[in-house]
C-alpha cells in the first residue's frame, strides 16, 4: 500500500486506494458504452471502395485501444482519466474521411492525428495554449462541460429528444413514456438521495441496482429494444467472447492524400487535429477542477505528460482502427466517486482490458443506467461557476459562450472556440492588448479558420 501511495500520490491528493478503486469503476461503467457505440459508428459507413468494417473486429479494437490508452494515462500522466474513441472524432472519420478514400488510409490521417499532438505535447506549444487561456474560462469549460454532459446522459436516457417544433423537447413526444425513461428516473433519484447522504459509493451502487432493475424490467415486459439505446440490458446467454484482432496494424499513412487528393485529406486532417487537441483539453481542464487538482493559477499538475498521452493515445486508435482516442468526459462519473490519481486508471483500464473477453457483460449496462451518474456529475460541475467573475463583462460574455454552446451545439470544441474569439475581439475592442497572450491571437485565428472551413473548401476547392 505505501507503494502505491508513493508511486500515484494518494495522501498527496487526500484520496485513498479505496476511494480509487470505485473512482475507477464508476468511469469504466459511465464509459463501456463506447465499446459498443463505436463500431456500430464505424461499420455504418463505407469507404470509397464501398467497404465496411467488422463489427466484431471492431469492438476487439475499440476495447483493446480504449485500455492500452487509459493505462498509459495511469502510470505516465497519473491522472484519473479514462480514454476511448472520440466520439465526434469518429464521425469525422466514418463521413468525412472514408468517402475520399480506404478505411486503411482513413485510420493513416488518425495515427498522423495522434503524432501532431504528441508533437504540439512534446515541444510544449499544447501546455503553452493551454495556461494562456484565462483562469475564467478555464473554470467556464469545467461548467460547460457540465452541462455537456448532463445533456448527454438526457439524451441517451430518451428524458430529452428532438422535438417537432422546437429543438429539444421532454421525452420523445413531449411526454415522459416507456419503461427505460422509468428506469433512469427511478435510479438518478436513487443515485441523488445516495449521494446526499454521502453513501460511500454511492454513484457505482446507483449504477449496479439500476443495471439489475432495467435486466429485471426488460424481462418481463413487452419493450422494443431499440427505446433503451445502444445497449439492452438482458443477461448473456455467455460471458465470454474470443477477441478479434484483425483490424489491428491495418493504417496506410499517407495514401489519403493520394486517393482523395491534398486539399481534402488536409481539411480531414485539420479537423480531427484541432477537435481532438480542445475536447481533450476541455476536458482536461474541466475534469481537473473538479477533481480539485488545478491550482490557484488554472494549472494541472503533470500536465505535459498528460497531453503526451492524450496524442499518442490518438495514434493508438489509429493503429488498431477504432478510430482516434482521447480523454473521455465520463471520466467526471469516476472523479465524482473520489478518483483522483491514476490508480483510478489503472482499474478503469484494467476493466476495459477484461472486456476483450468479457464484452457479452460490458453489454449489460444500458444508458438508463449509466446516464444518471453522468446528469449527477454535471449537477456537481455547475458548482464551477461561483468562480466565474459574473460583475465583469469581459470575462462573463466570453463564459458565458462558452458555457451555453458545448450542449448546444453539442461540442467542447464550439464552446471552447467561442469563448477564446470572444474574449480576444473584447479585450480588443477595449485596447487591453496587453491582457491578450500572443498564442490567443494564434488561437483564435485558428478557431475562426475552423469555423468557416466550409467557407473555405468552397473558395479554394
Amino acid at each position: 500500500m505505501a507503494v502505491l501511495d508513493r508511486f500515484f500520490e494518494l495522501s498527496g491528493r487526500s484520496t485513498t486506494a479505496g476511494r480509487e478503486v470505485r473512482g475507477g469503476i464508476t468511469t469504466f461503467m459511465a464509459m463501456a458504452y463506447i465499446i459498443l457505440l463505436n463500431p456500430i459508428i464505424l461499420a455504418g459507413a463505407r469507404d470509397i471502395t464501398g467497404a465496411r468494417l467488422s463489427i466484431v473486429q471492431l469492438t476487439t479494437s475499440t476495447a483493446l485501444a480504449a485500455a492500452v490508452s487509459t493505462l498509459l494515462m495511469a502510470f505516465i500522466g497519473n491522472a484519473p482519466f479514462g480514454l476511448a474513441a472520440g466520439l465526434g472524432l469518429n464521425a469525422v472519420v466514418a463521413y468525412q474521411a472514408a468517402p475520399h478514400m480506404t478505411w486503411a488510409q482513413a485510420m493513416g490521417l488518425v495515427v498522423l492525428e495522434g503524432l501532431a499532438i504528441v508533437i504540439l505535447a512534446v515541444t510544449g506549444l499544447r501546455t503553452l495554449i493551454m495556461n494562456a487561456i484565462p483562469l475564467a474560462l478555464k473554470h467556464a469549460i469545467s461548467v460547460g462541460i457540465g452541462l455537456f454532459i448532463a445533456l448527454i446522459g438526457l439524451v441517451d436516457a430518451g428524458f430529452v429528444a428532438a422535438g417537432s417544433g422546437t429543438p429539444v423537447q421532454l421525452g420523445a413526444t413531449g411526454h415522459l413514456a416507456g419503461w427505460p425513461v422509468t428506469v433512469f428516473c427511478i435510479g438518478l433519484l436513487l443515485m441523488i438521495v445516495l449521494y446526499v447522504r454521502r453513501t460511500p459509493a454511492a454513484i457505482l451502487i446507483s449504477i449496479a441496482v439500476t443495471t439489475v432493475l432495467a435486466v429485471v424490467v426488460n424481462s418481463l415486459a413487452t419493450i422494443d429494444p431499440r427505446t433503451w439505446g445502444v445497449v439492452t440490458p438482458r443477461v448473456p446467454k455467455s460471458l465470454v467472447a474470443a477477441p478479434d484482432f484483425g483490424l489491428v496494424g491495418r493504417f496506410d499513412l499517407f495514401g489519403g492524400f493520394v486517393s482523395a487528393g491534398a486539399l481534402t485529406a488536409a481539411v480531414v486532417l485539420f479537423t480531427l487535429v484541432l477537435s481532438g487537441f480542445f475536447d481533450a483539453m476541455g476536458t482536461i481542464i474541466g475534469v481537473s477542477d473538479e477533481a480539485g487538482l488545478v491550482d490557484e493559477r488554472g494549472r494541472v499538475p503533470r500536465l505535459g505528460a498528460i497531453l503526451t498521452v492524450d496524442g499518442v493515445a490518438g495514434m493508438i486508435g489509429g493503429a488498431t482502427s477504432s478510430s482516434a482516442n482521447t480523454v473521455f468526459v465520463e471520466s467526471a462519473a469516476g472523479v465524482g466517486e473520489g478518483a483522483r490519481t491514476g490508480l483510478a486508471s489503472v482499474v478503469t483500464g484494467a476493466l476495459l482490458g477484461l472486456a476483450l473477453l468479457f464484452t457479452p457483460l460490458a453489454g449489460m449496462v444500458p444508458a438508463a443506467a449509466a446516464a444518471p451518474a453522468l446528469v449527477l456529475v454535471g449537477a456537481l460541475m455547475m458548482t464551477q461557476s461561483r468562480n466565474v467573475p459574473w460583475e465583469d463583462l469581459e470575462l462573463a460574455v466570453p463564459a458565458f459562450l462558452t458555457i451555453a454552446l458545448m450542449p448546444f451545439t453539442y461540442s467542447i470544441t464550439n464552446g471552447v472556440g467561442a469563448g477564446v474569439i470572444s474574449y480576444t475581439l473584447i479585450k480588443a475592442a477595449r485596447g487591453k492588448f496587453a491582457e491578450i497572450p500572443w498564442l490567443l491571437w494564434v488561437v483564435s485565428a485558428i478557431f475562426l479558420a475552423y469555423f468557416g472551413i466550409t467557407a473555405l473548401e468552397e473558395l479554394f476547392g
